[in-house]
């Protein structure tokens, strides 16, 4: 199933399963990062999916499916690793600007040929920091398996704008985690999502200020 046909009709798929559409020249850059991604893959071990139809339905699929809560005119995605959901993201909305924050180097790397190749220059940027040292304010953070809600609101709590989301993307219904939530935040809801052709649970945390 690695050729390009096969995939475009995977992804498609997905995303009509979702309950959304996308233009086809979106759903064409969607794939060529899909691409690249696999091929600095083979090299710097940036994600664990290793096949090429994996990566369409538990990267860019999964990170679709929280398109619908993203708010705001600038993004930060924290420990994106190999951009994900932030690429997606930035892909689908191209009036949005977006920061990917990544304390890992060679991920890094990877992310600003992501942006070079994809044609993002100006709109998205990748550093290389950690999430405390940081700076600046965001509309909407988006973190996905990054750390625990007490740790990544900790850590970057300060980059959340004032009425801005935040978008915890988690496994399991995060039960033990809910009571560290720090003060000064509130859960607003615990969306399940439902990711087509994705094994397990998936659960996305909506976080605003007090």
């Amino acid at each position: 199933m690695e050729n390009r046909d096969a995939l475009r009709r995977l992804l498609e798929q997905g995303v009509a399963a979702l309950g959304q559409s996308l233009a086809p020249a979106t759903v064409e850059a969607l794939l060529d990062y899909q691409a690249l991604l696999q091929r600095w893959n083979t090299a710097y071990n940036l994600t664990a999916v290793r096949d090429a139809e994996g990566m369409v339905t538990r990267h860019l699929v999964d990170s679709l499916a929280i398109a619908p809560y993203v708010t705001g005119q600038t993004l930060a995605d924290l420990g994106t690793g190999p951009g994900l959901p932030g690429i997606p993201l930035a892909l689908l909305a191209p009036e949005r600007t977006c920061l990917l924050v990544d304390s890992n180097g060679k991920k890094v790397r990877f992310l600003r040929e992501a942006i070079r190749s994809l044609g993002l220059g100006g709109r998205v940027t990748a550093t290389q920091q950690r999430v405390e040292d940081v700076e600046g304010r965001f509309d909407c953070i988006t973190a996905r398996a990054f750390a625990s809600l007490a740790d990544m609101l900790a850590w970057g709590g300060h980059l959340l704008a004032p009425g801005g989301t935040w978008l915890a993307m988690k496994g399991k219904y995060p039960t033990e985690e809910l009571p560290g939530v720090p003060a000064g935040f509130v859960v607003q809801a615990i969306e399940r999502l439902a990711v087509p052709g994705a094994d397990g649970e998936r659960h996305l945390v909506v976080l605003r200020r007090a």
